[in-house]
């Protein structure tokens, strides 16, 4: 019995459904324990790419139990459409799971994403307008709704009727909107509960009784740590916790878990607004985005890029108890004539200091310290042959282990399966 947590190391998009996929292998069991449908990711197998919002990467083993936990907030109709697609290209839901208590995504919450990100003015967020922290703030106000009701007609009805008079009010008084209709949500998103129904259980119940059936299980979170609502870069942040989220999202307790994946680019990305300081504007930006093709699964927004970031690193490390790292895009940076990584931030008065300030008036003050070395031309795109990497590309592995006192589990040079290096099997 083992149990890998994955998460990412940096503000999302990072590759963790490769690395889960990769992982993936070794496990009985793929679990997803918080986000929603914000958090987009693809992965390539035999050269066809399946991209997917919810549903976590394992549901490409049809022999695997695949889970959506219930840190999870979940958009039926979204969910709905995702599974279509994926059976469309012949992916089979027959080891498919739900938690009975995932909390649920309706209308009225992707309408005040989209109201209360428009009244921030040049203060946004930046988030993709799906309902994720409206659902998460009606989870912590006790008004959410959750699959179990979603699944009882008049339960559903009673709850969704209460939710809109409050949502309608709020929605003409203080946005002056127009209000939602009852009808208009209440049958077509019973329906979708009804399709889902199938595949709804107690999934805490279920997780632990693999475990007590010595299998493995492999935890995936969405998003990265510098987007976890207590430990990122707060308030540009998501609504949950990637860092150690796994133990309430899926009712798992901390005994169970033998190790922390944490996954990073060999470079650094991110997606809306709040304080990036690697952030490039100049024509290595520009290069590594079009060659790591950064864009958003979801919104198809171009990314933000930076230097590799190793302050958030060992941030990361931290909070999250890190004890392996998956590092992935190495191959974007062929090309480049040197490559730089951030040990620490210099302070206006001359100051140095190696952890991530939590207050944003000083994160902004903050200058990168670099350490520069060289870069390389060889493309490894596709070379899993490490012994044939240029020298420099291995002074770049070894700087990274140096700067973040962790050794590789794994090193991807592609999005495809069989584009990684595997040093460290840690199913055995």
């Amino acid at each position: 019995m083992t149990g890998v947590v994955v998460v990412g190391m940096q503000w999302g998009d990072e590759g963790k459904g490769k690395i889960t996929d990769f992982l993936g292998r070794g496990s009985d069991v793929i679990a997803r324990y918080q986000g929603g449908d914000n958090a987009g990711h693809t992965v390539e197998v035999d050269q066809t790419e399946y991209k997917m919002r919810l549903i976590p990467s394992g549901i490409l083993y049809a022999d695997k139990l695949t889970v959506i936990g219930n840190g999870v907030v979940v958009n039926p109709e979204s969910l709905v459409n995702e599974m279509q697609s994926l059976q469309q290209q012949g992916i089979s839901f027959a080891n498919f799971r739900i938690s009975n208590r995932a909390q649920v995504i309706l209308p009225y919450h992707v309408r005040m994403d989209e109201l209360q990100e428009q009244s921030k003015g040049d203060h946004k967020i930046g988030t993709t307008n799906r309902g994720i922290g409206p659902a998460y703030m009606d989870k912590a106000a006790r008004i959410g709704i959750r699959m179990s009701d979603l699944l009882e007609k008049e339960t559903f009805a009673a709850k969704l009727k209460q939710n809109l008079a409050l949502k309608n009010k709020e929605f003409v008084q203080v946005y002056q909107g127009q209000p939602l209709e009852f009808a208009d949500i209440f049958e077509k998103f019973y329906a979708y509960g009804q399709q889902l129904k199938p595949y709804v259980v107690d999934t805490s119940k279920l997780i632990n009784e693999c475990f007590d059936q010595n299998e493995n299980v492999l935890f995936e979170g969405a998003q990265g740590i510098m987007l976890d609502i207590d430990h990122g870069t707060y308030p540009y942040v998501t609504s949950s916790n990637p860092v150690g989220g796994y133990t309430a999202g899926l009712g798992v307790g901390p005994t169970k878990i033998q190790h922390v994946v944490g996954v990073a680019k060999a470079y650094t990305s991110r997606v809306g607004a709040g304080p990036f300081p690697t952030e490039l504007t100049d024509e290595n930006g520009t290069y590594i985005r079009e060659a790591g093709h950064e864009y958003g699964v979801v919104t198809k927004r171009p990314r933000r890029i930076g230097w590799l970031d190793s302050v958030v690193l060992r941030h990361a490390k931290r909070v999250a108890g890190v004890t392996e790292l998956a590092l992935n895009c190495i191959d974007v940076l062929s090309g480049l004539s040197e490559v730089k990584i951030c040990t620490g931030y210099r302070l206006p008065d001359g100051s140095v200091i190696d952890e991530y300030p939590a207050s944003l008036q000083q994160i902004e003050q903050c200058q990168p310290v670099y350490t520069t070395l060289p870069g390389w031309s060889e493309d490894l795109r596709g070379n899993t042959d490490l012994a044939s990497w240029p020298q420099a590309a291995k002074d770049y592995l070894a700087k990274i282990k140096e700067l973040t006192g962790l050794d590789f589990v794994s090193v991807s040079v592609g999005p495809n399966r069989d584009e990684t290096i595997v040093l460290n099997n840690l199913w055995q």
